[in-house]
């Protein structure tokens, strides 16, 4: 029987050779991230007159019409791969009436942006009523005060419509409703609107790095969204029904939301679905790094690079993250 020939007691590994410079670092990567890979979500609010900072997010601001061009620029020149807009009404109702305005918020954002960028980037618009809502929830309530589905479908269809007619190339589905994709697809297919896509938020847990947001967004939810959004207790087995659902429904481009503390989740999607997935790095996951940059605890700027690269080796074609331009920037 052979054997093997005796090693030497401290080998040089091949990967330990490959390590040896930045250069051949990077021959060597398996997993490579580009500006184009990162999306910018960026909040607009009514009445501002200036860009005010959102305490629980250094650095993220709710912009005015105007400051919101300015940065959508900048973030576009540093090549970033598209916008995902969120609109914050000065006057929300049990409705969101807000919503499907052509005047509100939201869609005076997005008209705008197209009208200053036109095909330059991809133009995503949030689909949810939570931002509108005087109760915070994500859809319209029944008398018991629980969210009503079937009544919340016909409130996002007109959304889509409203969003699709402001410019959005892409609409994210957000809400976790039952039967939410196919009720867009079939209301933008009706006004012949087929080039508009959907972006759906499959699978979207109800989860505590969701805090900062409700700020951004000033929210008025009080209690949770555990009754429709996932448990984060339920495994691959519920999200890939979740994707199969809304793929079979006309789903362009998956959402798994939170990203890090679901990347097992995140990899599985991704090795099942066929059609891209994106991944969205919330408001909690940036917080945390920040604070504990900001004492000290870690390195930020390789911590942010970090974590951009384990939610793209997980399966990511793109990632919706606060630190888009920043890290495009380092990239270019």
């Amino acid at each position: 029987m052979n054997s093997l020939p005796d090693l030497p007691a401290f080998p040089t590994s091949r990967a330990r050779r490959l390590r040896r410079t930045p250069a051949l670092r990077r021959l060597a990567s398996e997993v490579s991230l580009r500006p184009s890979d990162l999306i910018l979500p960026m909040f607009v609010a009514e009445g501002l007159a200036d860009p005010r900072q959102i305490g629980s997010m250094p650095g993220v601001l709710q912009h005015t019409q105007d400051s919101l061009v300015k940065a959508a620029v900048e973030a576009v020149q540093a090549g970033v791969g598209g916008l995902m807009l969120f609109g914050i009404p000065a006057h929300k109702d049990a409705v969101g009436s807000g919503a499907d305005d052509p005047d509100g918020v939201l869609n005076a954002a997005l008209a705008r942006l197209k009208f200053e960028l036109g095909d330059a980037t991809v133009l995503m618009a949030d689909l949810c009523l939570d931002e509108f809502t005087d109760h915070g929830h994500c859809g319209v309530l029944a008398v018991d005060g629980s969210v009503d589905n079937d009544a919340t479908l016909i409130r996002y269809a007109s959304m889509a419509l409203a969003q699709a007619e402001a410019g959005a190339d892409l609409l994210g589905t957000s809400g976790m409703m039952d039967g939410q994709v196919g009720v867009v697809r079939r209301a933008l297919d009706e006004v012949s609107r087929a080039e508009v896509g959907i972006l759906a938020y499959a699978p979207k847990y109800a989860s505590a790095f969701y805090g900062p947001f409700r700020e951004a967004v000033d929210s008025s939810l009080v209690g949770d969204r555990l009754t429709y959004q996932q448990d984060p207790a339920r495994g691959v087995t519920e999200a890939l029904a979740e994707v199969a659902l809304d793929v079979s429904e006309g789903a362009d481009i998956l959402m798994v939301k939170p990203a890090l503390p679901y990347l097992d989740i995140l990899a599985a999607v991704a090795a099942a679905c066929p059609v891209p997935v994106a991944a969205y790095q919330v408001s909690g996951e940036y917080a945390m790094l920040e604070a504990a940059a900001e004492r000290g605890w870690i390195d930020r700027d390789r911590a942010i690079a970090e974590t951009l690269l384990s939610v793209r080796r997980a399966g990511a074609s793109m990632i919706l993250t606060y630190w888009a331009v920043e890290a495009a920037q380092r990239l270019r």
